[in-house]
């Protein structure tokens, strides 16, 4: 892929044969080549977003911020503007942008992969989050070419609620009808919904999960799972969850935990549509918009919902740095039974004198 570097000038040093292109995770590579196409010959920009893409850790972050930043790069094309030299208005003007501009959906009937932009404008998270992998690639640029400036360094993002969270969860009784569809369906399917709930794990963890991260610690049957970020950490693989990977991997020790009849790791796509069907075969009130990881959002609202709960063991379980991102899988906080105006209430009625139905004159 040396097209994706500019070329040598005269008394430079002679073409190499290899580039640094041809180091990169395929997500950086094939996006480098998408832009390449837009861009004329020896534009550093697609080489510059390649490098970008393929310095994150994980194919999951990868695969995000390419489709994020697409947007991004599309909308500034088409106002005539080459990204790497846009300003904070425009930049201003694409989150504006965001507010109203629909989400990509796909067409019914259409070949695979086809989508039209008619869903749901992004939330609040969404953009919050688009803007901020904008903004990432900016510094980086910034960086690699030592001049320039970061266009989204001023623009403001979305106020999320830091205190709750928009997704819509499942009872313990639909957690068990969804485990109970995928049971029916196979023991992969089975399987892999199975560990997502009792293990509390991200897509991206169990889809990137081999057969030899799985083993033991002290007697425990652990899962070795790379987490977000890249960092890793033994797991517990439940009995129930462990019996139903050994069932499904049906003596295989190699190879990726979770994959395809042809030995690749399931599609994430695959995964979304799969979890979908089997929620509207369970009855799940949510169906139409349930996804892998409401099984983990669940996972921690019923872990936090037992008696004997602590939060930093929870906290641990969801492999979450800060408690507070915890405590937002706690829709407990939400119920009105749960006030603690309640308990409060009746205690201090106890000191209170007794007010009976006498007429008090305070005249």
């Amino acid at each position: 892929m040396t097209d994706l570097v500019p070329a040598a000038r005269p008394g430079q040093l002679a073409a190499r044969t290899r580039s640094a292109a041809d180091d990169w995770p395929p997500e950086a590579l094939d996006f480098a080549t998408e832009l390449a196409a837009h861009y004329p010959a020896g534009d550093p920009y697609p080489g510059i977003v390649g490098a970008w893409i393929a310095r994150q850790k994980t194919r999951n972050t990868r695969t995000t911020y390419v489709r994020q930043y697409r947007v991004w790069d599309n909308y500034a094309r088409e106002n005539g503007t080459h990204p790497l030299k846009a300003r904070f208005p425009l930049a201003e003007a694409f989150s504006r942008y965001l507010e109203t501009a629909p989400t990509l959906v796909p067409v019914k009937g259409g070949h695979r992969g086809q989508k039209q932009p008619a869903g749901p404008p992004r939330s609040d998270a969404a953009r919050a989050n688009l803007l901020s992998a904008c903004s990432s690639f900016h510094k980086y640029a910034v960086r690699a070419l030592g001049d320039g400036i970061d266009p989204f360094d001023l623009v403001a993002r979305p106020e999320l609620d830091q205190d709750g969270s928009d997704t819509q969860g499942s009872t313990e009784e639909e957690s068990a009808l969804l485990l109970g569809a995928a049971y029916e369906d196979g023991p992969r399917s089975y399987a892999l919904l199975l560990a997502i709930y009792s293990i509390a794990l991200r897509l991206d963890s169990a889809l990137g999960a081999q057969v030899e991260d799985l083993g033991y610690d002290k007697g425990h049957r652990i899962l070795n799972v790379r987490l977000k970020g890249g960092r890793r950490k033994p797991k517990v693989v439940p009995p129930a969850a462990g019996h139903a990977i050994d069932v499904y991997l049906d003596g295989r020790t190699t190879g990726p935990l979770f994959q395809t009849r042809t030995g690749k790791p399931l599609d994430p796509t695959y995964v979304w549509r799969l979890v979908r069907r089997l929620a509207a075969k369970a009855g799940i009130s949510n169906a139409a918009t349930f996804h892998p990881h409401v099984l983990k959002h669940d996972a921690v609202t019923h872990a936090l919902d037992a008696p004997d709960a602590k939060l930093h063991h929870v906290q641990d379980f969801a492999d979450h740095k800060d408690p507070r991102t915890t405590r937002r899988y706690d829709r407990r906080r939400g119920r009105l039974d749960n006030s603690p105006g309640y308990r409060i209430a009746a205690r201090i009625a106890e000191r209170l004198p007794v007010h009976g139905d006498e007429d008090t004159d305070n005249g």
